[in-house]
């Protein structure tokens, strides 16, 4: 099996995983355990377990000049971007997380453009305008009365902010992994994102009452630290050694699809018109963005 089809297969193991994490994280907040709270175990959880496997990784020393980069990583990768995720998750509901993070490709694109000077055919700036649309239309029409939703447009806000600051991160970190094995910058960025996360974090994480959590919660716990974070981060970072970054991102609109079906059939969420007109628009833009130009045709 070659490299690029374990990568590709890598990349669907992680949006898979993400895709099981919008039902499986909101299952345990804010009962168990706070947004960031779950942050600060997350970022401990997957500090411990990558320095465990370091030694299965070549020593080398990550250079004087490389370090700012690093830690722009941590912060969008480890900190920012989580932290949005799990607030909003708290706030907002399955579905609509599911559907949001999709507009990470679209984003990737008008940053590329930006950071790195790639062009953007005109193609692409019609899928763009239509998924930022679907996205806006759920952040304001998609509000609903729920129990466990108690702020759904501020929750789908921070879920694009999540999107962005994601994107930020696949492309600051595909030119470090240009440099340095992924076991060497993941090990480093999540030991540097637990300080990140420290001042915010710690208070909730010490509130957690570990000693009565019942077993749902523990796996639970354990899913999104093993897989949604250890697993999944360490699956995107394989994928980005043989993959362009829009094109590891472009794998997270296989996520509504996992996302939205396990959250129905778990009975977590429900489907509602808005969010089948949202996740159409937006799915719609992230296939004219990733859509390639045909051989031979000329592009602006």
């Amino acid at each position: 099996m070659s490299k690029r089809t374990l990568a590709i297969l890598a990349a669907l193991g992680a949006t898979t995983i993400y895709g099981l994490n919008h039902t499986i994280a909101k299952g345990v907040m804010p009962t168990y355990i706070t947004p960031f709270g779950f942050i600060m175990l997350r970022v401990l959880g997957a500090s411990i377990l990558f320095w465990s496997i370091s030694s299965l990784g070549p020593k080398e020393k990550i250079e004087r000049k490389d370090w700012g980069r690093v830690m722009l990583c941590s912060l969008f990768g480890m900190a920012i971007n989580m932290l949005a995720f799990f607030k909003g998750l708290d706030l907002s509901t399955p579905i609509n997380s599911a559907v949001l993070v999709t507009t990470t490709p679209i984003i990737v694109v008008v940053l590329s453009f930006f950071l790195i000077k790639e062009k953007i055919r005109a193609l692409k700036i019609v899928g763009i305008v239509i998924g930022l649309a679907g996205a806006l239309f759920l952040v304001l029409y998609g509000n609903e009365i729920r129990q466990d939703a108690s702020n759904i447009p501020l929750g789908n806000t921070l879920f694009l902010l999540n999107s962005l600051f994601f994107g930020l991160y696949l492309i600051l970190v595909k030119k470090l992994l240009e440099k340095y094995h992924p076991i060497t910058l993941l090990k480093w960025m999540f030991l540097i994102g637990i300080f990140y996360n420290l001042p915010v974090a710690l208070p909730e994480f010490l509130e957690v009452s570990w000693s009565t959590l019942p077993f749902e919660a523990i796996w639970k716990m354990a899913f999104v630290v093993i897989g949604t974070t250890f697993c999944a981060y360490l699956f995107n970072v394989f994928a980005l050694t043989q993959l362009k970054a829009s094109t590891v991102s472009a794998f997270v609109y296989v996520q509504p699809v996992i996302g939205i079906l396990f959250a129905v059939l778990s009975g977590r969420d429900k489907l509602t018109t808005v969010k089948i007109a949202a996740a159409c628009l937006v799915l719609l833009g992230v296939y004219l963005v990733s859509k390639k130009p045909k051989p031979g045709k000329i592009t602006n």
